[in-house]
Formats: structure tokens, sequence, C-alpha cells
């Protein structure tokens, strides 16, 4: 079986998976963090390379202040709690978007985590928070209006590859498959760029439900697709 080297997911339907059971919205974010664990563990043994999270949008923080609060405090405890379990599962942590928008307290424990892990080799998760596609596109654009005002970089040598090397994402390979749970057909605003040629699986599990069997059967259903990159 082929094993994708970048796996991206859109988690989606915490919210859902609360209302119907009659709890806080919080409570799905918490089972949500339980998924993020078993999936996370399940790439490692898979031999997933990079494991990109859509864990906090910039449209995200339109919701309730108490809702955003808690989300920040969840993501804190999340990053304090799991450090010693990245480090013996070999996980190295790194986080794209616009992070000065976190709170003070939040950025300390990422960054933290980020220093602690940046020496494993085993699979990288990345955590995209105060992430916007659009604004990672317009943030390159703006990254390489500034080289060529310095002389750094010549506006005819501008092609993707170049174009590429400007986005929050420049150290990290395509993602090879896309999973959104909740059943939603859309990519929310989530690695415009970088899905261009990538495999999507969508599935109607919320994903606080989505588990290692789960990942496991995105991956089975991965390995019946031929891609062809644009070509024939």
């Amino acid at each position: 079986m082929t094993i994708p080297r970048h796996i991206a997911i859109i988690m989606d339907g915490n919210g859902r998976w609360a209302k119907q059971r009659g709890l806080p919205r919080i409570r799905g974010h918490e089972e949500g963090a339980e998924s993020l664990r078993a999936v996370l563990t399940a790439c490692g043994e898979q031999g997933v390379e990079f494991l990109t999270v859509y864990a906090f949008s910039t449209e995200n923080w339109k919701r309730p202040k108490t809702e955003v609060a808690a989300l920040m405090r969840l993501l804190t405890h999340f990053l304090k709690k799991e450090i010693p379990d990245l480090m013996a599962k070999n996980v190295r942590l790194q986080a794209i978007g616009r992070l000065t928008d976190l709170p003070d307290f939040c950025r300390r424990e990422l960054h933290n985590a980020i220093e602690t892990t940046a020496q494993n080799t085993g699979v990288t998760l990345v955590l995209a928070l105060s992430y916007s596609g659009r604004m990672e596109i317009i943030d390159g654009i703006q990254s390489l209006l500034r080289e060529i005002k310095l002389g750094h970089i010549d506006a005819a040598m501008i092609d993707a590859e170049v174009f590429s090397k400007h986005l929050y994402t420049r150290y990290y390979p395509d993602p090879d498959l896309l999973i959104r749970t909740s059943g939603e057909m859309r990519i929310s605003n989530f690695l415009l760029w970088q899905l261009s040629y990538t495999e999507m699986y969508v599935t109607t599990k919320l994903w606080p439900d989505f588990r290692k069997p789960d990942l496991l059967d995105a991956i089975r259903d991965y390995n019946q697709r031929q891609r062809r990159y644009g070509g024939l």
C-alpha cells in the first residue's frame, strides 16, 4: 500500500458533535483533540512524514468571545500536556498562519513546543493557526514585492516554484491527500495554493468520531486513485 507522504485534514464537526449530545461546544473541541492524538499516532505507525491540520482559521476569530477564549486555553493546555508524548513519539511540531494574532500566553507555549521538538525526526505535525489560504497568498505576494524592491529578485524570475518559497509552507511538500470530516464539500480557505493536485477524501463522520480505522480507510481510498497532475 502506498502511504501518502503528506496528509492534510480539515477537522470539521466538533460543534455539531457536542450539540447532538446536548453538550457545550468546548466538549466537542476537547474530544476533537483526542481524535488528533489518535490520528497523529496512526500517521507515525503508517510512515506518514507530514500531517497538517486546520486547527483555527482567521474566520474563527468571529466566533463568540467565550468560545474563542476557551479554544485558546485548550490549545495552550494541549501544547503543555503533549510535549512528553511528542518527544516519546519523535514528533516535530510546527505551525503556520498569522501566529502573531494568537494571545501572548498561547504563542509562548507554541514557541516552547516547537523549540523542544525541533530535533525530532518522525512525523512533522503542522498546526494551521489563525490561518487563511487567501491571506497566505497575499503575504507571499508582499514578501516577493519586498524582495524585488531590495533587488534580491528580478520580477522576470518569478514562477510557481519561486512563489512557493514565499508561502508559509515553503519547508513542506504539498499534501498528497486532503481529508475533510463532517461531509462538507468545500476546502474552506485552506491551503488554496498547495491543494492544486491533492487527492480529496470526504467522510460524513464528525471529527470527534474520527480515529485510526477511519484514517486507514482514507489511505486505502487514496490508493485506488491514479494521480495525473493534470496529464493523461
